[in-house]
């Protein structure tokens, strides 16, 4: 059988460069990218997260998950010659000769606070605490900012149209990067209207999952609290171990 490596070793290797540095004779393929107006020759096969930490650039905010999990890393770049503004996760997308890149800064974005116990899963619910999805004028521009390529505006428009189940299915996979907002003319906060359907959609409309309520059941009947009370009881180096082992074990399929 073909040995797979486990996600964490992928991408300590891609990272290497980065983290440990190479010799500069070992790297065949080089580009040149732009980040804030400044030339820097890079690796060819680096993120453009990697390519910036080998520029020199330390990741203290905006790095977060590394993996394409969080959304922490949303990042805008075109590319010389090209009038596009491309949208993307740093950590998920390799770098172009020719990119120029500008990392976004964190975009406060209003979210709503509502107690979903007492809220009725429907459209008045949704508009009534982001009241601005009114304004949606279908424009697309949400969806070509997604990079997750998520049909945004197709899901917003199913909740203008009271079909919940479809909105919070087709936005499942949404990692709250915010550029879908930061693009939007209307001012729309998608990830948020999201966020409140699925919520409204997993409370309202969703059967109970049973295997849930049975591990729910198990927890509170005391069954892993022995195995709790000795992961408890381990320093910290001996956690960071058992951590890298277990994900030593886990294949990538």
């Amino acid at each position: 059988m073909e040995d797979r490596k486990s996600i964490m070793d992928r991408i300590a290797e891609t990272s290497k460069v980065a983290t440990t540095g190479v010799d500069e004779k070992d790297i065949e393929h080089w580009v040149t990218i732009y980040i804030m107006g400044k030339a820097y020759k890079v690796p060819a096969a680096l993120t453009i997260m990697q390519a910036m930490e080998y520029a020199g650039y330390r990741f203290i905010r905006s790095c977060g998950c590394r993996a394409g999990f969080c959304g922490a890393c949303a990042t805008v770049y075109r590319k010389e010659g090209d009038y596009k503004l491309h949208a993307v996760l740093a950590c998920q997308t390799r770098v172009e000769d020719g990119m120029y890149l500008v990392q976004i800064p964190f975009a406060p974005a209003e979210k709503a606070t509502y107690d979903i116990n007492s809220e009725r899963c429907d459209i008045s619910t949704v508009l009534k605490y982001y009241p601005e999805l009114a304004r949606c004028v279908s424009c697309n521009t949400c969806t070509k900012a997604c990079p997750q390529d998520l049909q945004v505006m197709d899901y917003i428009q199913a909740a203008l149209r009271g079909d919940l189940a479809t909105a919070a299915n087709e936005s499942f996979d949404c990692v709250q990067c915010g550029l879908c907002a930061i693009r939007c003319p209307a001012e729309i906060v998608h990830y948020h209207v999201s966020q409140l359907i699925r919520r409204l959609y997993g409370k309202y409309q969703l059967p109970e999952e049973q295997n849930l309520k049975k591990r729910i059941e198990e927890i509170e009947s005391g069954k892993y609290e022995e195995e709790f009370k000795k992961v408890m009881s381990l320093s910290r180096e001996e956690l960071e171990k058992l951590y890298v082992e277990q994900q030593k074990t886990r294949e990538v399929y």
